[in-house]
């Protein structure tokens, strides 16, 4: 069985900006360190073909020294040159990227590449206004920028403008070598983003659910665990997807969520319903036994979780073989939003502290539907305190 790198976030720099920068970071996929640096104007990478931090780190040293004494236009001592859009963004990129998720590294190198080309690479980040606002919200919703070339809603609008306020709002906190502000001020704040009046959250029906049931275990037993769990807890299916031994206390009946697989990053313990320990006790006899290993391990290699792609598989298999009709919108999240929505009657404070929510209203606005039988119980209740 070959070794597989842990995913690394680090990421050290070295040199000044507009002189002799020079980064080393862990390639996501190897693990081995590569390091990047400018060259009249081009960004250059290379590998160093180690893993080791240290040494890479020594390397960036020394490869920012020989850049700083081989300064080929006279710019040794001279002002820094203007802060651009690009320059802004490689920072950015260089120092707070590395340290999100695969998905979200992915998201933001995309919204960099799209942003630069519709602003210009050599635009001053101060120099943005709400015309520039207004006309990137025009043109990404009629499709003409994006990396999909297609009209698209608000809620990814959205998610572009968060991600840019989110820079320029980083910039007006962040120092150079100097000590000086990135950015005085945010050019954008205050500005207001566009907002899906219907966004399509579906709940999944208790009927639904009872037909992805009988199908579980014929598609795989991880799935029937998996949907299980994601049901009685009503977590994130990628914090369950996550869950180690370790993590499970069948003394104390309790499941602990780890920071680094919630999504808020909130570390907390729930109590286990008599399905979820009965599901989990199925899982242990199909188990080693290791408190480091996964409770629903991959396929082909039983020491690392079940992928994300394995698990959206299931998914969409369970619903063909349950006969459900294709509905956009229906996946792992419905599960989590039934959750809330079936716990309707009880206090926020304890359905957030229940399915990890940390924000409550959150759970009003984005979680919990009230079905029909739910409103016409209410409306009786109103017809009978009238009588």
């Amino acid at each position: 069985m070959m070794a597989r790198t842990k995913r690394d976030r680090r990421s050290y720099s070295a040199g000044e900006w507009g002189r002799n920068r020079v980064r080393v970071f862990p390639d996501p996929k190897t693990g081995i360190f590569q390091i990047e640096w400018r060259e009249n104007g081009r960004r250059l990478t290379r590998s160093l073909k180690h893993r080791d931090w240290r040494r890479a780190k020594r390397q960036a040293d020394e490869a920012a020294a020989g850049l700083a004494m081989y300064e080929p236009n006279g710019k040794a001592g001279a002002e820094p040159e203007p802060l651009t859009l690009e320059k802004l963004f490689d920072i950015y990129g260089e120092e707070v990227t590395p340290t999100k998720g695969v998905k979200s590294w992915q998201r933001d190198r995309s919204a960099m590449a799209m942003f630069l080309d519709f602003f210009g690479r050599d635009r001053r980040p101060e120099t943005l206004s709400q015309r520039d606002w207004d006309r990137f919200i025009r043109e990404r919703r009629a499709g003409r920028i994006g990396p999909s070339g297609k009209p698209v809603g608000n809620r990814m609008i959205e998610w572009d403008l968060t991600f840019l306020m989110a820079v320029l709002n980083w910039a007006a906190r962040s120092r150079d070598e100097q000590g000086r502000l990135l950015l005085d001020r945010n050019p954008l704040k205050g500005l207001r983003k566009p907002i899906e009046k219907n966004p399509n959250r579906v709940v999944l029906t208790e009927e639904e659910y009872q037909a992805l049931l009988r199908v579980s275990r014929q598609l795989d037993w991880r799935f029937h665990i998996a949907l299980v769990l994601a049901h009685e807890t009503g977590h994130r299916i990628g914090a369950i997807r996550c869950l180690k031994w370790g993590d499970i206390d069948f003394e104390d009946e309790t499941i602990r969520w780890r920071a680094e697989h919630e999504k808020t990053g909130y570390e907390h313990r729930t109590p286990m319903t008599a399905e979820a320990v009965a599901v989990l006790e199925e899982a242990r006899e199909r188990s080693a036994g290791i408190e480091v290993a996964p409770v629903l391990p991959a396929p082909r290699d039983p020491s690392r979780c079940a992928g994300r792609t394995l698990v959206r598989f299931w998914w969409k298999r369970a619903e063909r073989l349950a006969g459900l009709e294709p509905r956009r919108g229906r996946g792992w999240h419905s599960l989590r939003r039934k959750f809330a929505s079936d716990l309707m009657d009880l206090p926020l404070k304890v359905l957030c502290e229940l399915g990890g929510w940390r924000n409550a209203k959150t759970v009003l606005n984005c979680y919990q539907r009230p079905d029909a039988a739910q409103l016409r119980q209410a409306i009786r209740s109103r017809r009978r305190l009238r009588g």
